[in-house]
C-alpha cells in the first residue's frame, strides 16, 4: 500500500512537471520582467551559470530590463560594450515615457537606434527564450511588454584551431576542424569563396537540441541528394547528438556492413575538395569531424597528399595503398592456407625450412595465428588508451618482447611471427581509420576460411566481399563506383591519379548537372604554341 501510495505521488508529481514545462515552453512570454525571471530559473533548475542582471534604462530610469546569459557561452566583454553601455549610458537622457511617434513602444527604438550588435532576433514565446540562452544567445526583456530580443553574442572557450591529428600531410595546409561549429564553418569559407556555398542549420536531438549544418555547392551537388539528406536528417528522432558519430550510424545506408559507407574527415581543404566533385558535407557542433556523403570506396584510399603531390608519385603510393589493404586482409589467411593444404606451391627449400621451425611448435598454423593476432590486438589496443607519452613504447616492446619470447618458448614460429607483423604494418597504410577496422574484422573469418577449405575457402571468401561490396549504397550511389558500374572516364582518379590538367570532369554518378570543372579541358602544360 505504501509503494502505491509512493508511486500515486511520484506520478502526480511527474504529471506537475510535464504541465509546468509546458506552460512554459509554448506559453508567450510574461508582461511582468519579475514574472519571468521567476519562470527562467525555476525552469532551469536556478542553475549557477544562468546569469541574470536587472537594470534601469531612461533618464527617469522608469524602465526596467532584465539581461540573461549563460556563463561560458557568451561573450561577456560584449555584454558590456555593446549592451549594458548602450542602454545604461546612451540613452540615459532619454524620457522613454513620452515617445509618441513610436507609438509608447520603445523596443522598435531600441531595436533600430540603440543596440549596436549585428543578430538581433525578436523573442515571444518561452521555448524560444531556453533555446536561444542555452546556445550562447544574451536575452533582453522589458518590464511590461510581452516581446524581448535574442542578441547572438555567441563566445566563451574553445579549442580553437589546430594541426590534424589523423589525416597528417607532407604539403598542404595543416589547419584542422575544431569543436565549435561555426569555426569550422568559417574555415570552409575560407576554402570557398562564393555564393553558391549554402549552409542550411537545424536543430536535432529533444533534449541537446544540437546545431547540424549541411554545407554544399548549389550549382554542383545533386538536387535529388541533398533533398535526401534533409529527409534522412528530418527523420531523426532521438534526445541527444553529442557527435558526428551518431549522426553517421542515424543516416547511413546498411547497417549490417563491416565496411563505412560514410566518410569523415577533420581537414577544411579535404572538405572543400569534396564539395567541388558534387558531394555534400555535414557538421555537428562539438564534433571536430565533419562527414561527407556519398561515399565511395576508393576515397577512403585518397589523402589530401594525393592532391599536393605529382601524379606519378600519388600513382605509386595509391598502388602502395591497394597491396597493404590485401595483405592486411590476406595476409595471415594465405599463410594459413599454403602450409596447411598446399605444400606443393612452395619451393623445396622454403618448405624444409618452414617444416624444421614448425617442428616444436604443439598448434596447427590456424591457433598460431589466432594467438598472434589476438595479442597484437590487444597491444594495439593498450596503445591507443594508454597516455600517448608511453602508450607507443609500450605497444613496441610489448609487441617485440612478446614474440621473441613465444618463439624462444616454442609456442609460435619465427615464420608466423614475421607474417603477423607485416600484416599489422600493412594494415597500417591504410588512409581511413574506418576502413582498417572493417580490414581487421575480416581479416579473422578469412583466416577461418582458410584454415577450413585453404585457398578455395579464400577465394569464395572474395567472392562473398566482391558481392557484398557491389549490393552497398550510400546515399543511393553505387559503393564500388567507378569499377563496378565500370565508368573509363573516372578511372583517372582511381586506382591512378592522372596529371591536373587533365582532371577537368567530376565523378559522373556523383554529379550529373554540372560534369566539367571548366568550360573547355584545358591543354597540357607546354602544348602550347609558342610566338
Amino acid at each position: 500500500m505504501r509503494f502505491f501510495k509512493k508511486s500515486l505521488k511520484n506520478r502526480s508529481m511527474s504529471i506537475q512537471t510535464k504541465q509546468f514545462q509546458d506552460s512554459t515552453m509554448g506559453d508567450k512570454l510574461n508582461k511582468s520582467l519579475k514574472e519571468n525571471i521567476k519562470i527562467v530559473k525555476e525552469a532551469l533548475g536556478n542553475s549557477d551559470d544562468i546569469i541574470i542582471r536587472e537594470i534601469r534604462i531612461g533618464k527617469k530610469r522608469e524602465m526596467k530590463a532584465g539581461i540573461f546569459y549563460a556563463d561560458g557561452l557568451t561573450d561577456a566583454p560584449s555584454i558590456q560594450n555593446f549592451i549594458l553601455e548602450s542602454l545604461m549610458l546612451d540613452i540615459r537622457e532619454m524620457e522613454l515615457d513620452k515617445i509618441e511617434h513610436l507609438d509608447e513602444n520603445p523596443l522598435q527604438l531600441f531595436k533600430d537606434s540603440v543596440l549596436t550588435v549585428g543578430e538581433l532576433k525578436d523573442l515571444t514565446e518561452y521555448s524560444t527564450l531556453y533555446t536561444s540562452l542555452l546556445a550562447g544567445d544574451v536575452i533582453l526583456l522589458f518590464d511590461g511588454y510581452s516581446q524581448g530580443f535574442a542578441i547572438g553574442m555567441k563566445g566563451g572557450k574553445d579549442r580553437g584551431v589546430s594541426e590534424a591529428t589523423t589525416e597528417n600531410t607532407i604539403r598542404g595546409p595543416k589547419e584542422a576542424y575544431s569543436e565549435s561549429l561555426r569555426t569550422n564553418t568559417a574555415l570552409l569559407r575560407r576554402k570557398i569563396n562564393n555564393h553558391n556555398l549554402w549552409l542550411e542549420t537545424k536543430k536535432i536531438g529533444t533534449v541537446t537540441k544540437t546545431d547540424v549544418s549541411i554545407a554544399y555547392i548549389k550549382d554542383i551537388a545533386n538536387d535529388k541528394v541533398v533533398q535526401e539528406v534533409r529527409n534522412r536528417l528530418d527523420k531523426i528522432n532521438i534526445d541527444g547528438i553529442l557527435d558526428a558519430g551518431y549522426l553517421e550510424e542515424l543516416i547511413q545506408d546498411d547497417t549490417y556492413t563491416p565496411f563505412p559507407t560514410i566518410f569523415h574527415t577533420e581537414r577544411p581543404d579535404v572538405t572543400a575538395a569534396n564539395l567541388l566533385e558534387g558531394r555534400i558535407a555535414i557538421f555537428v557542433n562539438g564534433s571536430p569531424h565533419a562527414l561527407l556523403v556519398p561515399s565511395l570506396f576508393v576515397q577512403f584510399f585518397q589523402t589530401a597528399d594525393d592532391y599536393y603531390q605529382r601524379a606519378d608519385i600519388v600513382t605509386l603510393l595509391r598502388i602502395l595503398r591497394f597491396i597493404g589493404f590485401f595483405i592486411a586482409l590476406l595476409g595471415p589467411s594465405l599463410y594459413i592456407a599454403i602450409t596447411t593444404f598446399h605444400q606443393e606451391m612452395l619451393p623445396t627449400p622454403l618448405l624444409i625450412n618452414l617444416a624444421a621451425q614448425r617442428e616444436g611448435v604443439p598448434f596447427p598454423a590456424f591457433v598460431e595465428a589466432l594467438m598472434m593476432e589476438i595479442t597484437f590486438e590487444i597491444l594495439r589496443e593498450a596503445g591507443v588508451r594508454m597516455p600517448r607519452t608511453i602508450g607507443q613504447a609500450v605497444s613496441i616492446v610489448g609487441t617485440l618482447v612478446i614474440g621473441t619470447a613465444a618463439v624462444d618458448a616454442g609456442i609460435v614460429s619465427a615464420a608466423m611471427v614475421i607474417v603477423v607483423a607485416i600484416t599489422a604494418i600493412s594494415s597500417f597504410i591504410v588512409s581511413s581509420f574506418n576502413l582498417a577496422i572493417s580490414v581487421r574484422m575480416l581479416r579473422f573469418i578469412f583466416m577461418g576460411l582458410a584454415a577450413s577449405f585453404g585457398l578455395f575457402g579464400i577465394i569464395v571468401g572474395l567472392t562473398a566481399l566482391t558481392l557484398h561490396l557491389c549490393s552497398l549504397r550510400s546515399f543511393g550511389i553505387p559503393y564500388l563506383y567507378p569499377f563496378a558500374p565500370f565508368n573509363a572516364e573516372d578511372q583517372k582518379d582511381a586506382v591512378f591519379r592522372f596529371p591536373r590538367w587533365a582532371l577537368f570532369s567530376r565523378p559522373r554518378l556523383i554529379n550529373q548537372k554540372n560534369v566539367k570543372r571548366e568550360n573547355t579541358p584545358s591543354p597540357k602544360p607546354g602544348s602550347r604554341k609558342k610566338d
